[in-house]
């Protein structure tokens, strides 16, 4: 009794030690299992974690990449150091793409990627503001242009209408003066000589014995007429009321052309009086009647006068 009794004592502490066992085998592989279910659900999430900065850097560099490239493209003229700023900006493009673009980029690239885009972001912006500041000066240089261009025009204009006021004054001031050098005679003397064989002449009112008639006068002084050779005309008409020409004539101001008898050269002085004196004869023998002396200078008449021949005797 007692030797069978203590078999299953024994008997039972052998099956006791197996569930034991199996029981710490089945928990210690329950316990393995959770551990390496936990390393995959890490892993996962670090995964996801790196896929979602990636991806969240990629959306930010799009937007920044879209901005840059439509500056750049509206201003696709950019000179000196908005040049320089535009090549930056797409270097930095570049340095940025290039990243995102390695799959085997570490937590520290795509980090680097995130300041860098910050950078490039302010880089964006800040050629963008100094862009639109040229654009404010441009525009306040094109309204100036404008001003001065209207200002030039009216200047121009201002110009024109004064060098039309001043040719105009000019003229009506040359007029003036034109009229007031024209000179004036005074002491008209006119008589008929008859000249002896000896030549010795004395007056005469006989139509018959006179041979020529004498004309002089005084050109009085006159501080406007410049100095030298003055033009003097003298127009004589005969008792019949015709004018006495070889056919040679000149404009008057006032009488338009018109013929004339005698002309004469005077060499005058400015501001001092001239004396003039000639002869003139015609060829056939003078008439009885009236010879009326007419003097011209500058187109205007000067003097005139009127001398008479009667019917002579024997002497």
């Amino acid at each position: 009794m007692s030797t069978s009794n203590g078999n299953n004592s024994n008997n039972k502490g052998i099956i006791l030690f197996l569930v034991v066992a199996l029981v710490g085998s089945w928990a210690y592989f329950l316990y393995s299992n959770n551990q390496h279910q936990d390393t995959v659900t890490l892993m996962e999430t670090k995964i996801q974690f790196v896929d979602s900065s990636r991806g969240a850097i990629q959306e930010a560099y799009d937007l920044v990449a879209a901005k840059a490239d439509s500056l750049t493209l509206n201003n696709s003229q950019l000179q000196g150091a908005l040049a320089d700023r535009g090549n930056e900006i797409q270097q930095l493009k570049s340095n940025i793409s290039a990243i995102i673009k390695n799959k085997k980029a570490s937590d520290a690239d795509l980090s680097l990627a995130r300041q860098m885009i910050l950078e490039l972001n302010g880089k964006v912006e800040g050629l963008f503001a100094e862009i639109e500041k040229l654009k404010g000066e441009n525009k306040q240089l094109t309204v100036a242009n404008e001003q001065l261009n209207t200002e030039k025009s009216q200047l121009t204009n201002d110009k024109q209408n004064l060098e039309q006021n001043l040719s105009a004054t000019k003229k009506e001031l040359d007029e003036k003066v034109d009229v007031a050098s024209t000179l004036h005679a005074s002491n008209i003397g006119i008589a008929a000589l008859n000249v002896k064989n000896n030549g010795a002449a004395k007056a005469t009112t006989s139509a018959k014995r006179a041979d020529l008639i004498r004309i002089s006068f005084t050109l009085d002084p006159n501080r406007i007429a410049a100095s030298g050779n003055k033009d003097i005309y003298v127009c004589v008409t005969g008792p019949d009321g015709k004018a006495i020409s070889e056919g040679a004539s000149f404009n008057t101001r006032e009488e338009g052309n018109r013929s004339y008898t005698s002309k004469v050269s005077v060499n005058y002085e400015q501001g001092k009086a001239s004396q003039v004196s000639f002869d003139w004869k015609q060829a056939a023998a003078f008439q009885m009647g009236n010879y009326k002396i007419e003097i011209y200078n500058n187109g205007f008449k000067i003097g005139e006068g009127v001398t008479s021949l009667k019917k002579g005797g024997l002497f």
